[in-house]
């Protein structure tokens, strides 16, 4: 059975399982087992939450081990957090199997009923927010305040959805016969299931979920290697909120086991809707799996973001967005800023006042350490990554303004950084850096700006920073990007649909788009009146 073995980093406790309960308890419809009861782990100051650390995978209401397990790692430490179940094709294809068992009577529990144990899961999630945060700091290295952000975020998609629930509408059609009445009926697609990235380990989850469960679908997650915890700590608390069995299952696998278990994923004839986070890359493989049986897909997926700064904005609004744009999560998100570029006449107060901002705010340390504001990348390829592009970029004439190379707390620590005379031709130009590298890019005119920016095959988010109204709408207008940020430097809500262009995604998460990608549209036609 799989174990959690200890939090060094962090002065959390060395954690012990203890034996897991038996008998039934009632679920609608009659009775089943009772999932194992939480084992009890050792206190200790500080430490990550006993109740809510589970290291089995959640496969129909149960707590199920798998014959093998893998390690989790901290990333600011490289100690061992613990071990979690290392599921393979049997437990995806019988998860899939549990969710299309499920989703027979989920999808006839009335949308009233679906969304008060979507408000009960939210009210948890509330409850436990900081014990949740630690989690993700624990295993993903985000500075507790920005883990705290995120469940917050992450359970407001949740409140959101459990509101949605009771907003899908249907339509009656006239028709021209005086005989026939036309009705459009949206119903549940069915099992989906969901792959999802470390660098945000909840919401991206809660966003996806929310919208599905809200909908009449079940669900299968299959969360990152780096980042499971978070995902077992959700079914967890989704188990309290009386969510029922087999509507959430999470089956957690290693790197080794990833291309089978999303093959099993993407194939299995019982989904019917598959819902991704992550690169490009993988992106396309599993759209070529989806392909063979014509799934439903919603991807989100890489961006390459640019940041343009006119002349005539307002100078510190722009650095105080460049860095909440930039530097959230180390840079780590996939709507960070990867590209500024700014206008000449500006151009030197802006990589000024940025260098300054950077020397003076940001604070490289252990997540857990209340001044750090910069946790550690996620492993050492991405590091190496960061390394990459400032390497190449010195190589071809940029220079450094701040930081520049590792930081020497360790291996997956690097020093925010700062480039000047950045040219197009340059490695940080045409790739996304996922990590905490500003390269500034001087232009001359707008339509040069513009230019630079769409000059990408994806187009996920992008943002620019100009007094001028006429500018706004024309530049807004012509980015080629699914979402804008004018003098904002963050633009996430719930409210608003997110996703992007190109070869950044299908479909939209969040807002009132979200949940019609759960739903299937249904023509009915009534002759004979």
């Amino acid at each position: 059975m799989a174990t959690c073995l200890g939090l060094r980093s962090c002065g959390a406790p060395r954690l012990r399982p203890a034996l897991p309960g038996r008998g039934l308890r009632p679920r609608a419809g009659g009775w089943e087992p009772r999932p194992a009861a939480l084992r009890a782990y050792a206190p200790g100051p500080g430490g990550l939450p006993s109740a809510l650390l589970r290291t089995d995978s959640f496969v129909g209401g149960r707590w199920l081990p798998a014959a093998a397990t893998f390690p989790v790692l901290d990333p600011a430490s490289g100690a061992e957090l613990g071990r979690v179940a290392d599921c393979g094709a049997p437990e995806a294809r019988a998860a899939v199997r549990a969710a299309y068992d499920a989703f027979r009577s989920w999808r006839a529990v009335s949308a009233k009923e679906r969304s008060s144990l979507l408000r009960k899961w939210y009210d948890l999630m509330v409850q436990n927010k900081d014990d949740l945060a630690k989690i993700i700091t624990a295993e993903s290295g985000k500075p507790l305040k920005e883990a705290q952000g995120e469940i917050l975020y992450s359970a407001n998609f949740l409140e959101w959805f459990s509101e949605e629930a009771r907003r899908v509408y249907g339509d009656i059609i006239s028709t021209p016969a005086k005989e026939r009445r036309a009705l459009v009926l949206k119903q549940p697609l069915g099992v989906a299931t969901v792959i999802t990235p470390w660098n945000f380990p909840s919401a991206m989850i809660t966003r996806k979920v929310g919208a599905a469960l809200a909908a009449g679908c079940t669900v299968v997650v299959k969360p990152a290697e780096d980042t499971p915890f978070s995902a077992l700590a959700l079914a967890e608390l989704a188990d309290q909120a009386g969510i029922p069995a087999g509507v959430y299952n999470v089956v957690p696998c290693s790197q080794t086991k990833a291309k089978v278990v999303g093959e099993v994923l993407c194939t299995d004839p019982l989904v019917s809707k598959i819902s991704f986070t992550g690169s490009t890359a993988t992106g396309k493989v599993l759209l070529r799996h989806a392909a063979d049986s014509v799934k439903r897909v919603s991807m989100e997926l890489g961006g390459h973001a640019p940041f343009i700064v006119f002349d005539s904005a307002n100078v510190d609004q722009a650095v105080a967005g460049a860095m909440a744009s930039k530097f959230r999560n180390s840079g780590q998100t996939c709507v960070c800023s990867n590209r500024f570029l700014v206008q000449s006449g500006i151009h030197d107060a802006f990589v000024k006042k940025f260098a300054e901002a950077i020397k003076t705010n940001l604070h490289v340390g252990n997540g857990f350490e209340e001044r750090t504001t910069q946790g550690p990348l996620i492993n050492e390829k991405a590091v190496e990554k960061v390394e990459r592009h400032v390497s190449d970029a010195l190589s071809k004439g940029a220079t450094v303004v701040t930081g520049g190379k590792r930081h020497r707390l360790g291996k997956n620590f690097f020093e925010p950084t700062l480039l000047s005379n950045v040219t197009r031709d340059m490695l940080c130009s045409r790739e996304e850096t996922f990590g905490p590298l500003a390269p500034v890019i001087r232009f001359d005119t707008e339509e040069e700006a513009v230019a630079i920016a769409n000059a990408t095959d994806v187009g996920l988010a992008g943002y620019f920073y100009s007094q001028d109204p006429a500018q706004i709408w024309r530049v807004a207008e012509q980015l080629e990007v699914g979402m804008v940020g004018v003098n904002e430097g963050l633009i996430s809500s719930v409210e608003c649909p997110f996703g992007g262009v190109k070869q950044s995604g299908l479909g939209r998460e969040g807002s009132k788009y979200g949940i019609e990608e759960y739903l299937e549209v249904k023509y009915v036609c009534l002759g004979g009146l």
